[in-house]
């Protein structure tokens, strides 16, 4: 690879890396042909881009990206990488979990979400216990509309009429 190649190859990593926040670094070596098509193909249908990677080009490319601090996460660049990059922070997470199910790879090296650094193939759990940003506004919005639910209950559960009510308002 030329010069001119790998300038080109860090300057289309360091865009992609700056444009999410979500990303993984795992180790898929070893895996046969049939099984890396078919980690493609459940990438694709999950949205989830599988790029595999030249460490040095990686590495260059985390320190190029000034909006991120990757901190640790380029000591894990040895050996064979590839990078999974994602909008929802444990999708990728839930996917590795999933496909080692069949196979011993892909093996986690680590990970960069919303800054926050996990190194090591033992922070996989953690990783697919993350809620993603719909899993935790649907939550916000389900413990907002608990207290109107509740007033709402006990009006209807006194009755139409007005003694009924302020008996309801002042049991509560």
């Amino acid at each position: 690879m030329t010069k001119e190649e790998k300038s080109i190859v860090i300057k289309d990593l360091t865009a992609q890396l700056a444009d999410t926040n979500v990303v993984y670094v795992a180790d898929i070596s070893g895996l046969d042909a049939e099984a890396t098509s078919s980690l493609r193909r459940a990438c694709f249908k999950a949205g989830i881009k599988l790029e595999v990677v030249k460490n040095t080009l990686l590495e260059k490319a985390m320190q190029n990206v000034e909006s991120n601090n990757y901190s640790d996460l380029p000591s894990v660049l040895k050996g064979n990488t590839a990078i999974l990059i994602a909008e929802n922070g444990n999708a990728p997470a839930k996917l590795i979990k999933e496909f080692r199910k069949r196979s011993q790879k892909p093996v986690l090296k680590g990970a960069y979400i919303h800054e926050a650094v996990f190194i090591g193939d033992n922070q996989l759990d953690a990783l697919v216990s993350l809620k993603s940003k719909d899993e935790v506004i649907g939550e916000i919005i389900g413990l907002l509309q608990s207290p109107a639910k509740n007033v709402i209950s006990a009006l209807k559960s006194g009755g139409n009429t007005i003694a009924g009510l302020v008996k309801t308002l002042s049991e509560r």
